[in-house]
């Protein structure tokens, strides 16, 4: 039998309902505990975020509420750089990738950066190798004992170029980079604009303007810089001593050390690209054919065979001679004794020749290598999708999207199994890894632990040379690997650690560090409205709040010298020099020079 309440129960039954529904509400928000915050979103030219779209929204944050989606698009002729940001986004934001999401902790401005697309490449140097990623982003392996494989802060490249112990970069801009050797001048590219590509030879760097003519520094003893009266040129080639310039026409022009005939090349015609080895020099011609002169001591200009048709590309190294052909095949001419000739390759869309190694670009965007690995210079199998990197001494860590680790060069770790890394640090012959659940893993050698000490809730790590430190959530601090006490450090939002010294930046915007402190690098107790710190080995440094710098510590080549500095927003220390950048993208550096590092005429915002 149906029981139908009376007017007088359903008005019961409501107030009940309304009653339970009021409850539950409140049970919820005191579960949920909600504040309140403001996330501002903006974009630079060449694209626009899509989701949340542009503009300040406010989200109510909290433990069991959902983290904001950021969704970015390119504009056509445009890709997607990366994600900047100021204030709490949390750990989970990958810079690099157009779709991310943000934790707020607190108010947060982001920003999404787009810069024309770029192709990939692969550049070889005397002992290094470089690549560009179509992200516009730089990785290098090998030597790096001039500072030429210092790219990783690069963006917005274009192309790159390898000298024998300098790496240039061409911005989309037209302006130039250069870090490596710079005792005869071939990195003081700084001032060059309107540059389309550029060339590295042994000592001299030459950059092609977008009105063909020609710019060129550096060593000059046999006049390999003298192109100041070449025009209608379109593309360039150095080699050690001597310089080779492209023609509209598809005429060459040769300028520089010509002992072995490599500058006899003015009646070669239906030239399309051309490339300049360590004393002869290669043509591409229009039928895919290729010519050469100069030096053949290795049979490096033997190049006029069979195998040597249907060719799109050719590159030449310091005694060999590698051709692209267009199937994806490679042929090679030349030196073979460390197997830089031994290119049987397929599925290549780029061909780059060093010293005494070749590198090929393969249509997938991976990277394969061959010779001279004395240096590790041919350790870039592994290139892919790579989110940040971590590099000192003798060695260069990868951290990819997927949260596992690469690492190459003289330290033997063994971080191929490591999963769910959102952070690396390297520092001498160790590597610490900062996992996603607040975790950190370590190697040295062949010696791995993960879960170091037990750590948990840890959001960022450090590495000295004796020391591993960890900042967890609450802002406290735990270390291991030394007896330099932190357990009573609170309200920690950063940290860093130098050589036998760690420091600490507070939430209140003063210092704090422990350590060897021989050297004075830890007297930060006066410093107050600090918003971030880095360390060198022997040196601190503090960027304040109103774009000026404090340094303390050792100051032997001049790396504390930053009383002067104004308008700057992120700091670097290094060995002995420190590096500035400011609000202008422009660079400031001060210390030792003598590997060129502090030659910084560079702009990193467009």
């Amino acid at each position: 039998m149906k029981i139908i309440p009376s007017s007088k129960g359903r008005h019961y039954l409501a107030r009940v309902s309304i009653f339970l529904i009021a409850v539950a509400l409140i049970a919820g928000v005191a579960g949920c505990v909600l504040f309140a915050h403001r996330l501002t979103v903006t974009s630079t030219e060449g694209g626009s975020v899509i989701d949340p779209g542009e503009g300040t929204f406010t989200y109510f944050a909290a433990q069991c509420c959902p983290c904001p989606q950021l969704v970015a698009e390119a504009d056509e002729g445009y890709r997607f750089v990366e994600w900047t940001w100021t204030g709490h986004v949390g750990a989970g934001i990958d810079p690099d990738s157009p779709i991310t999401y943000i934790q707020l902790g607190g108010d947060a401005s982001v920003t999404a950066h787009f810069g024309p697309e770029c192709t990939p490449m692969v550049a070889a140097g005397g002992l290094h190798t470089v690549g560009l990623k179509d992200n516009g982003r730089v990785f290098a392996v090998g030597d790096n004992s001039h500072g030429q494989c210092d790219v990783g802060d690069w963006t917005n490249i274009t192309q790159v170029a390898a000298g024998f112990d300098h790496t240039v970069g061409v911005k989309s801009d037209g302006t130039v980079v250069a870090v490596g050797d710079n005792y005869h001048g071939q990195c003081n590219v700084g001032d060059w604009t309107n540059i389309t590509q550029v060339a590295g030879g042994w000592a001299h760097t030459v950059g092609v303007k977008s009105d063909g003519t020609v710019l060129a520094v550096g060593l000059n003893n046999y006049g390999q810089c003298d192109v100041g009266d070449w025009t209608n040129i379109t593309q360039v080639a150095a080699g050690p001593y001597h310089t080779v310039g492209l023609k509209s026409d598809g005429t060459l022009v040769a300028v520089g050390n010509n002992d072995e005939g490599q500058c006899d090349v003015g009646d070669w015609t239906n030239i399309i690209q051309v490339a300049a080895g360590g004393a002869h020099t290669v043509g591409l011609k229009s039928d895919g054919t290729a010519v050469a002169v100069g030096k053949n001591d290795f049979g490096q200009c033997d190049i006029s065979s069979q195998s040597w048709t249907d060719i799109t590309q050719v590159a030449a190294g310091g005694h060999h001679t590698v051709g692209l052909k267009d199937n994806g095949r490679v042929v090679a001419s030349g030196d073979n004794d460390a197997g830089q000739c031994d290119v049987g390759w397929s599925n290549i869309s780029e061909v780059a020749a060093g010293g005494s190694h070749t590198v090929g670009l393969k249509s997938d965007r991976t990277v394969v290598a061959v010779g001279d690995n004395y240096y590790r210079q041919c350790d870039a199998s592994d290139w892919t999708d790579i989110t940040q990197i971590s590099a000192r001494e003798y060695q260069t860590v990868g951290l990819k999207s997927d949260g596992s680790v690469v690492a190459v060069g003289d330290c033997g770790c063994d971080v191929g199994n490591w999963t769910d890394i959102i952070q690396v640090a390297a520092v001498d012959s160790k590597i610490v890894g900062l996992k996603s659940d607040g975790t950190v893993c370590y190697a040295m050698g062949v010696y791995l632990w993960c879960n170091v000490a037990g750590w948990t809730g840890i959001i960022q790590v450090a590495a000295g040379d004796s020391i591993i430190v960890g900042l967890k959530s609450d802002g406290t601090v735990v270390a291991v690997g030394t007896t330099y006490d932190v357990s009573s450090w609170t309200g920690i939002v950063q940290v860093v650690a130098g050589h036998i010294h760690t420091v600490g930046l507070k939430s209140d915007g003063t210092v704090v560090a422990v350590g060897n402190c021989g050297h004075g690098a830890c007297d930060v107790s006066s410093w107050t409205n600090i918003i971030q710190v880095a360390a060198g080995p022997y040196h601190t440094v503090g960027l304040k709040s109103d774009g000026t710098v404090v340094a303390v510590g050792a100051n032997r080549r001049g790396e504390c010298d930053v009383g002067g500095w104004t308008d700057i927003m992120q700091v670097a220390a290094g060995g002995t020099h420190t590096v500035g950048l400011k609000s202008d993208g422009t660079i400031v550096a001060v210390g030792d020079n003598d590997a060129g590092q502090c030659y910084v005429g560079w702009t990193l915002m467009s």
